[in-house]
């Protein structure tokens, strides 16, 4: 990484793409009539991934950014359990027909926070309104502190796969700055016993720019994750938004790492990744180079999506919980935020599709592009525009924000060939910001740039 460029771009707030247009421009014109019709017009042999989002967890996390609340009340949440089985049947009904799914993602919140025979209900549910394939890929993220053997059984039973173990920091200056208190070996007995479950495929979750964070503490915990041998990492800047997440106020600003710091705490882990045998992939994932996501990033068959970077193939994701999101050919959908509003909506017999948007012939064209340079770093312009039926030209002749990237030697530009510098990948969503018509960032809120 260039210490020069994460001072000049690092502090520009930008989206993390998981879709285009980004999430700030879904509106209220989308609604549930609009998704009832989009659902009633997917194609014969159609695939699909399911996204379910269980917003409760025990305690906040301060730095969290994830619709959540904390719940003591058990049956609050298996009152949301039978609201989500409802919606899965609705949907299902809508539809019309039971399509392929090859993939499922539970996440929050906490999604193990369900008794263990709720979670096997929902999984039950699922299998029964949907062809679940036999290959398909279930993933679980997963609270290590809150984690019980039950559920790990449930788990098994219902054939989950995959588990994301958030862990953030194992520095307890950190954790307590953050409200995270997980001890190392709480999340070693979490991976144990995950393992012998069968729940093969291991994630972990790591974040640098958090309060009191340092290069030395980052290197600790990344020693320690590697001695549990996960095979993919996850590695994300803290997105410090207290204007849009109230709880963030609870950290203490001042012992913030400023730009320069963070840049050196995110060289430092991928290095130190790297050089254990991890392939980078993207902005922001490591993998084994075995591993599915690896050989799809070799292959130029990775995907981006809500939960970031995939295998997923699907343009078909359907999302089920409030404030869930769900992508389809036509566009966007986004469930009501609020839980109340969002049972209230299910219970009447109603799709509880709050906002969205409809995508326009430009919007995939740039999607395209985005998607590529973020799994790619780069993008073959004069291919995508083709696809497309529009011109390379006038593409990078609209994209102004790419020229002083061309200028300080982010981006590399032959014919209608980008490609972003190896040194300056950390920058790649600059780069892909650069097509992003929608983009005002005086107006949205989003994370550093690095």
């Amino acid at each position: 990484m260039r210490a020069d460029l994460a001072a000049s771009y690092g502090e520009e707030r930008l989206p993390r793409y998981t879709s285009y247009p980004t999430a700030p421009h879904f509106s209220s014109a989308i609604g549930a009539d609009t998704y009832a019709r989009w659902l009633s017009e997917l194609p014969a042999g159609a695939s699909a991934s399911l996204y379910l989002h269980v917003p409760f967890c025990r305690e906040m996390c301060w730095y969290c950014g994830c619709h959540t609340q904390i719940v003591r009340r058990d049956e609050l949440i298996a009152g949301y359990q039978r609201t989500l089985r409802s919606e899965i049947v609705q949907v299902a009904e809508t539809i019309g027909r039971r399509i392929k799914v090859e993939h499922i993602h539970f996440g929050g919140g906490t999604p193990t926070i369900m008794a263990p025979e709720a979670f096997a209900e929902l999984m039950a549910t699922m299998r029964h309104e949907f062809f679940v394939l036999p290959s398909a890929e279930i993933a679980v993220e997963i609270d290590p502190r809150t984690l019980t053997a039950d559920m790990v059984e449930a788990m098994r039973l219902s054939g989950v796969n995959r588990a994301s173990l958030g862990v953030q920091s194992f520095d307890p200056v950190v954790q307590r700055a953050i409200n995270r208190m997980q001890s190392f070996e709480q999340t070693a007995s979490v991976v144990d016993m995950l393992r012998r479950a069968g729940i093969a495929g291991i994630n972990f979750d790591l974040i640098y720019g958090l309060p009191h964070q340092t290069v030395a503490s980052c290197l600790d915990t990344v020693r320690r994750s590697l001695s549990l041998a996960p095979d993919r990492f996850s590695v994300f800047g803290y997105a410090h938004v207290p204007e849009f997440k109230k709880h963030q106020r609870m950290i203490n600003e001042a012992v913030l790492p400023d730009g320069l710091a963070r840049h050196d705490q995110a060289c430092a882990i991928a290095n130190a990744l790297k050089e254990a045998g991890y392939v980078q992939i993207g902005l922001d994932h490591f993998a084994r180079p075995e591993d599915s996501m690896a050989v799809a990033f070799e292959e130029h068959t990775l995907r981006r999506n809500f939960q970031g970077y995939t295998t997923d193939k699907s343009d078909i994701l359907l999302g089920f919980g409030a404030s869930a999101i769900g992508h389809l050919p036509q566009g966007y959908v986004q469930n009501e935020v609020q839980i109340g509003a969002y049972a209230q909506s299910i219970a009447a017999g109603r799709l509880a599709t709050a906002r969205g948007y409809g995508l326009t012939d430009d919007d995939r064209l740039r999607a395209d592009i985005i998607e590529r340079i973020m799994c790619e770093f780069s993008a073959d312009l004069g291919d995508i525009c083709a696809r497309h039926g529009a011109e390379a030209g006038a593409m990078l002749n609209s994209a102004a924000r790419l020229k002083p990237l061309i200028s300080d030697g982010v981006v590399k530009l032959e014919g209608n060939r980008l490609a972003v510098a190896k040194d300056s990948r950390f920058l790649v969503r600059s780069v892909a910001a650069a097509f992003d018509a929608h983009l005002n960032p005086a107006k949205q809120l989003h994370s550093r740039a690095v």
